[in-house]
């Protein structure tokens, strides 16, 4: 055992020299099992243990649905203001800052044109990571203009929504969003093109009160919290024991609020096919 025994004693090695497991390499789903990160990517983000849809954003969500994750980003340079000067423990700006820095995002939601399944799809999908999927007003004008786009090329719309609710830094500005996109989406029922919803983990607060509901289709992954406000606040207002499973994406789909619940596997397939129901054209 000499090759176990150090010769030389009072050997130091320096913080950052030490080697760490690097991060990322495992992940642990709620329910305890443990996934390789490579499996888990390969997998679209679903652990194959217990099903468990991992939460994830525009980047993977954009690689499921675009053919060949071919796609061209639309209003990438619109970025928020601090209109009101908002402070509460720091300044909304300097976490502006920080989001961005941290994300290497702009805002709380993308939009992304490009091919699905061989035809053309508009793509809006928000980012938890920034600021908790925040609603302000950055993510109500890249929504009503993505769907303006789609207005004017044809294209049906896709909205996934992963959000804590509406932003507080910008108060009533941000719940005006609500209308704005509620507006823009009648328009787009007036143009007769298919606009598919899609609610991931969580969709919360005025996202569900708004543009999260009003699909032709509406459509969640399996498991994702929907509801307006938190199940302690709504058992407060109630004064009732909430049903096990309450703001579930199962328990809505039960009660009538989801059209389907969808397999991630299955998402990109399940989206095209209610597209040419809907178009009455032939299934792709």
């Amino acid at each position: 055992m000499a090759w176990f025994k150090r010769t030389e004693k009072g050997i130091q090695t320096p913080t950052e020299d030490k080697k760490d497991t690097p991060k990322g390499l495992w992940y642990k789903s709620p329910t305890g099992k443990i996934v390789d990160a490579d499996e888990l990517a390969a997998n679209l983000w679903v652990s194959p243990e217990d099903g468990y849809h991992v939460r994830i954003g525009s980047n993977e969500y954009y690689k499921i649905l675009f053919d060949d994750n071919k796609y061209t980003e639309l209003f990438e340079k619109i970025v928020s203001k601090d209109i009101l000067d908002f402070v509460d423990t720091k300044k909304y700006t300097e976490r502006l800052k920080e989001a961005q820095s941290k994300t290497k995002l702009k805002d709380a939601v993308r939009v992304a044109v490009g091919k699905s399944k061989g035809a053309d799809l508009v793509v809006a999908c928000m980012d938890f990571a920034f600021i908790g999927g925040s609603m302000g007003s950055v993510v109500g004008e890249k929504i009503a203009r993505g769907i303006d786009y789609s207005i004017k090329h044809k294209i049906p719309f896709m909205m996934i929504s992963k959000s804590g609710g509406a932003r507080m830094m910008e108060a009533a500005f941000s719940l005006m969003q609500m209308a704005k996109t509620s507006a823009k989406l009648a328009q787009l029922a007036e143009a007769k093109i298919p606009y598919i919803s899609l609610c991931t983990d969580p969709t919360t607060g005025g996202t569900t009160a708004s543009y999260a509901m009003l699909g032709d289709i509406n459509i969640a992954e399996p498991g994702a919290l929907i509801g307006f406000a938190g199940p302690r606040i709504v058992k407060d207002t109630t004064g009732k024991d909430l049903p096990e499973g309450f703001q579930t994406s199962e328990f809505l789909l039960e009660h009538g609020f989801l059209d389907f619940v969808t397999h991630r596997k299955k998402l990109k397939d399940s989206v095209n096919l209610y597209i040419d129901l809907i178009l009455n054209q032939p299934v792709r």
